[in-house]
């Protein structure tokens, strides 16, 4: 069946607890919850990543949405297993809504069955190793003339190496890093950024903070590609696909970090999601 094309995530989720995507979010019951802390500092590099995730099982899939430290204790997860995901998509949380809004339409839909999808598979190897071939996968979704500004928001440092060797000149924006590994300022305003970018590359993140819809609206409203690189609500990020998102990078859970062997990655394009839709109808 042909889904609808949400314009924000907040329509998204209406669709959702209406039934336009799939079953009653009331029937789908969560098998599992957990919560994890992970930190991670790349050979050669001084800064130290530390990421919070919130993980859903729904049956085969997953739902992951990452946050920051606080916003959810890990204590949600004691009561989480054996919830309905229509309740936790109703949840004060914005990071548990994302979560599971991730493992819903990743149930309906799991990455490695969609035929539209790109699979990429990352070698064997060290983080370093395995980083970098992450995020040249996701550069390789940006189609750039010489030259053309690019806002990172959400600053991962291989992957401003993997946006200049396309010819990209990188505007990092990130809430926590104040300067790149070569001592260049991050700004932490988005609006400055988006507001001189030819296109733009985004985390998944930015569903769970919330500034995800404000994004996708500048890029819709001026014609601004925007490739979404999402361990967070990747299957979220899929759903605006021809709806302000031009390409995404999804990676399942367990995420590449995660894991020294190959391991597959999945890129979409908007063209090609469209099509595969159509054929899917």
């Amino acid at each position: 069946m042909p889904y609808p094309k949400p314009h924000t995530v907040a329509e998204l989720t209406e669709g959702i607890l209406e039934g336009a995507y799939g079953p009653d979010p009331k029937d789908v019951t969560v098998t599992s919850a957990f919560w994890l802390y992970h930190t991670t500092r790349l050979a050669g590099g001084d800064v130290t990543y530390h990421n919070h995730y919130l993980l859903l099982r729904v049956g085969e899939s997953f739902g992951a949405c990452s946050f920051e430290a606080g916003e959810v204790s890990s204590d949600f997860c004691e009561n989480a297993s054996g919830s309905t995901l229509e309740t936790l998509l109703r949840s004060e949380s914005a990071s548990v809504r994302i979560a599971a809004l991730d493992a819903y339409l990743s149930r309906v839909r799991p990455h490695r069955e969609a035929g539209e999808a790109e699979p990429v598979t990352l070698p064997s190897g060290t983080p370093e190793i395995r980083a970098r071939a992450r995020d040249a996968a996701i550069a390789g979704l940006l189609d750039l003339e010489p030259g053309a500004k690019v806002a990172l928001i959400g600053v991962v440092n291989p992957l401003i190496e993997a946006i200049r060797d396309r010819g990209g000149v990188c505007l990092p924006c990130d809430l926590n890093l104040r300067t790149t590994q070569w001592g260049e300022p991050v700004s932490d305003d988005m609006t400055e950024v988006l507001e001189q970018a030819d296109a733009v590359v985004a985390t998944g993140m930015t569903l769970g903070n919330g500034t995800f819809d404000l994004i996708l609206e500048h890029c819709r409203q001026n014609d601004v590609p925007l490739v979404v690189y999402a361990q967070t609500g990747s299957a979220v990020a899929r759903a605006f696909l021809s709806s302000g998102v031009t390409a995404l990078s999804a990676e399942a859970f367990p995420f590449s970090q995660f894991s020294a062997d190959a391991t597959a990655l999945y890129r979409y394009r908007a063209d090609s999601f469209a099509a595969g839709l159509e054929e899917a109808s």
